[in-house]
């Protein structure tokens, strides 16, 4: 009769491969949840009932834009980042405010200040080597405006970006 010797199981391979899987899992759901917690939630409303009331006064600020037929066509120079604006409609008031909006990422969003040539052509500088996709909210003035034109674009771009009331006309 033969004896055959089986080796502790710490020199097999089976045993560490599965103790290998669990402390791989435990280190990964563990990295998870401390970035899960130090990350801060950018995206999420805090005041869901206060930010459904803001709906109803931005409408009423593009539907006022609507009816005061304004639309403006935006560029940026992507070598000198002076802002252009051309705004047409019943409404040329001294001094505009673009806001640029990062979809994801509120830190980056940029309040500018553009002054009054004439006929309706408004000038303005951006900061330097923007880049990617932005929301364009421009409007008369800092505190409560009257109207809202809204856009969006993508730069470095030598295009003209469409300002709209963003209202669909119904009538």
């Amino acid at each position: 009769m033969t004896m055959t010797t089986r080796s502790p199981w710490y020199k097999q391979f089976w045993p560490w491969f599965l103790i290998g899987l669990l402390f791989t899992s435990i280190f990964g759901s563990s990295t998870l949840a401390v970035m899960a917690i130090r990350t801060a939630d950018g995206l999420v409303q805090q005041d869901y009932y206060e930010h459904g009331r803001a709906i109803n006064r931005v409408l009423a600020k593009q539907q006022r834009a609507h009816d005061l037929n304004l639309a403006a066509d935006l560029r940026i120079d992507p070598l000198t980042s002076d802002i252009i604006v051309q705004l047409d409609g019943d409404d040329r008031p001294e001094r505009l405010y673009l806001t640029l909006i990062f979809p994801t990422q509120d830190d980056r969003d940029q309040d500018l200040v553009l002054e009054h040539v004439k006929d309706g052509r408004y000038l303005g500088q951006a900061p330097d080597n923007l880049r990617y996709r932005w929301y364009l909210q421009l409007h008369p003035s800092e505190v409560e405006p009257a109207w809202r034109l809204v856009g969006e674009a993508s730069f470095p771009s030598e295009d003209e970006f469409d300002l709209t009331p963003g209202i669909v006309d119904r009538g």
